[in-house]
């Protein structure tokens, strides 16, 4: 049994309150408007500053990850996540929540760069399925807290409990985290080295300004892809498709379906039959061909198959890209993912303003044809991946088994 299965179980609990922190503020917009004397724009700032949060601090998280190791890192983003929860139904001005938000911002910069590196160290030889896996719990978690709610409301109780109980649990998680024990990354990057100075691993040493660029590239897009559905799908099935509001919001039921199932599908075909090199090939090859579907075939039956096949192809390529990255350039785990990680944080700030600025024109389809472009992006430089990493990695047993069952 792996000896640090108790880690793990923590870290994948910390991504399962991640998944209602992530929509949280949205699905008390109505409360929280009320409470602070805001509009709807007003929490749209507030949940861009989580993101703001993100990105200025994902660098720095990632270098303190490989100084000081994982485990004060995931510590810390339980802990301050607990505090943001706590703190957002106890703000009593717009000003002290949008610092919260903040907070909570830094937080998610820490659980990535603390969580993502040390699952590759818990689970080596599956790496790929156990950071896949962080995508299925956030999903989960997302599922979970709209029940929460409206048990909530059912009883007659303050909003503020759906923020209490989550953040309870983030404390009890940073309590059991505290108790258990990581890989030391120090001792597994010079076991690492050790082993490279017999017989490396890699036919030549990967190259940052090439492949490295290329997966930060990947962040980029592929953070852009589902940021960009998940914010735009039930508009394009009411203005272009004609589809009633409630059905078109159902599209987005759809699309999280096809995300679960994927990253579950993921987490098994990736220990034994596929790389994740070459999912991050082929996944943007299903996104482009059902966006294009998506705006040829204007029929609401066929828009559920597509909004499927979207949620289905966009999920998991983040954690992949960071896979992917942390095999390459193992000697600094921490900082490569803090890297790509900043890189899909730019997307989550950026695509809302750019398709925001497109859906002016009235047109929402040209906001999937942007779309269409980026899964565009994201499969040549998956491609330039591909192709370096047959250049640089020496082949394995699992890449031949790949090659036994693709052919």
């Amino acid at each position: 049994m792996n000896p640090y299965t108790k880690a793990a179980s923590g870290l994948y609990v910390n991504y399962l309150l991640l998944g209602m922190v992530n929509i949280i503020l949205s699905s008390n917009m109505t409360s929280l408007s009320e409470q602070w004397d805001t509009d709807k724009a007003g929490i749209s700032y507030i949940i861009s500053a989580i993101g703001i949060g993100k990105l200025l601090t994902y660098a720095l998280s990632g270098h303190l990850s490989d100084r000081f190791g994982r485990k004060p890192l995931v510590i810390f983003a339980a802990l301050a996540m607990g505090i943001f929860l706590v703190g957002i139904p106890l703000s009593p001005v717009y000003e002290v929540a949008f610092m919260f938000a903040l907070l909570a911002g830094v937080a998610n910069s820490a659980m990535d760069a603390g969580s993502y590196p040390g699952l590759v160290e818990i689970f080596p030889r599956s790496s790929g399925s156990a950071n896949v896996m962080v995508k299925a719990f956030i999903s989960l978690g997302a599922a979970l807290l709209p029940f929460m709610i409206l048990f909530f409301a059912n009883q007659g109780a303050s909003y503020s409990y759906a923020f209490f109980v989550p953040a309870a649990i983030f404390f009890v998680n940073m309590l059991f985290l505290m108790t258990v024990t990581f890989p030391n990354h120090r001792a597994i990057v010079a076991s690492q080295a050790a082993e490279n100075a017999g017989k490396s691993k890699f036919l030549s040493e990967p190259k940052f300004s090439r492949e490295g660029i290329a997966l930060v590239i990947i962040g980029f897009t592929s953070t852009g892809l589902f940021t960009v559905a998940q914010i735009w799908l039930p508009s394009f099935g009411e203005e272009v498709l004609g589809m009633a509001a409630d059905s078109a919001v159902k599209l987005l039921s759809y699309y999280s379906i096809g995300a679960l199932i994927s990253v579950l599908l993921l987490s098994i075909l990736l220990k034994k039959i596929v790389r994740p090199v070459t999912v991050i090939v082929v996944y943007p090859i299903i996104t482009f061909i059902a966006i294009t579907t998506i705006l040829t075939v204007k029929i609401p039956a066929v828009a559920v198959i597509t909004a499927f096949f979207i949620g289905f192809s966009t999920a998991g390529i983040f954690q992949l890209a960071i896979t992917i990255m942390t095999e390459l350039f193992w000697q600094k785990k921490g900082t490569v993912t803090g890297i790509v990680a900043t890189a899909g944080g730019l997307a989550a700030i950026v695509m809302p303003l750019v398709t925001g600025l497109l859906s002016e024109t009235g047109n929402i389809a040209i906001i999937f044809i942007f779309d269409a472009f980026l899964a565009v992006i994201g499969f040549v430089s998956a491609a330039f991946v591909y192709y370096r990493y047959g250049k640089v990695v020496r082949k394995s047993k699992n890449a031949d088994m790949e090659q036994r069952a693709l052919s």
